[in-house]
């Protein structure tokens, strides 16, 4: 290509990229309205002293002290990073081994049906409404004639009958069971899919050298499908810090905040305590932490072995 050739072609390159530009533009309004908007506004109440009536009274960073020294908050904070266990790390590999068992072994010694119906099974949780799931298992961990004590004592096990969402002592372990539960089929559809672009010749010739099931899941199948990994990991992670709808069906932060989160806890400041100004620096804070978060994510997935520079 000759001297002058190169930015005539750079030019159109150019032009062509900004006749993307009006395609964009619908998408880019609604994340303003939708999101950018909302947010800016919500950023300026965590600056004001307001009842959700009258006007704002300007309160600078005193909000985000308060919030620095509020031992309720970083209570929630450290139930988030259980919850976080709940919804994002343990479902993640509980699904990979259970994607791994189905392809691996499910499908190819008991065909593709049985593969999609323990698939669906699995995966059942994530089709029912929370608040649905929530009150189920309010029925299941009731104290009087809920399924879980019955059964405990059917087998000769009655002493271990709790009140598990009364007691503060397991009333955060019993939501996080439940959490683990709704959980899991996300990661193992994903998986799964996932699994399908993986080239079958790899599992036989691991097979055929004598590689066992535990082998070939280290060496082909978590290798093959980490971008799925980090993808399920960066979602489930950012659903556990904004987890509301399970701790308000089944326990409402209680007992004793024994079961509060971040979310639930500005949920409370906003609309029980009425104090916007505190509640909207609660979720600033969650909304750059999960951002932080994204961010971090983004970049060691970028330096795996695809996107090393």
């Amino acid at each position: 290509m000759s001297v002058k050739a190169a930015p005539r072609a750079t030019r159109a390159a150019g032009r062509e990229r900004l006749g993307y530009l009006p395609y964009l533009v619908p998408g880019l309004l609604l994340f303003t309205a939708v999101i950018g908007v909302p947010f800016a506004m919500n950023v300026a109440t965590g600056f004001t002293e307001w009842d959700g009536v009258g006007t704002p009274e300007w309160a600078g960073l005193a909000n985000y002290a308060r919030l620095a020294g509020d031992g309720e908050f970083w209570a929630s904070f450290r139930h988030n990073a259980l919850v976080i266990v709940a919804m994002a790390i343990a479902p993640t590999a509980i699904g990979l081994v259970l994607a791994a068992l189905l392809t691996d072994l499910v499908d190819r010694h008991f065909g593709p049906r049985a593969a999609s119906v323990l698939r669906a099974c699995i995966y059942l949780p994530q089709v029912l409404p929370v608040v649905i799931a929530g009150v189920v298992w309010s029925w299941l961990l009731n104290p009087q004639n809920g399924a879980v004590n019955e059964v405990l004592a059917a087998v000769g096990l009655e002493s271990l009958a709790h009140d598990w969402l009364g007691d503060p002592a397991t009333a955060l372990w019993s939501v996080l069971v439940v959490m683990v539960w709704v959980q899991i089929g996300f990661p193992l559809v994903v998986f799964m899919s996932g699994l399908q672009r993986v080239d079958p010749s790899l599992y036989e010739a691991a097979e055929i050298d004598g590689a066992s099931w535990a082998r070939r899941f280290r060496h082909v199948t978590v290798p093959q499908i980490r971008p799925e990994i980090f993808v399920v990991l960066l979602w489930t992670t950012i659903a556990s810090l904004k987890v509301f709808a399970p701790i308000y069906v089944l326990t409402k932060g209680g007992p004793g905040g024994a079961t509060n989160v971040p979310a639930y806890y500005s949920y409370q400041n906003f609309f029980d305590k009425t104090d916007v100004g505190y509640g909207a620096a609660i979720t600033t804070v969650m909304t750059l932490i999960i951002v932080a978060l994204t961010v971090v994510f983004l970049r060691t997935q970028g330096q795996g072995p695809e996107g090393e520079r």
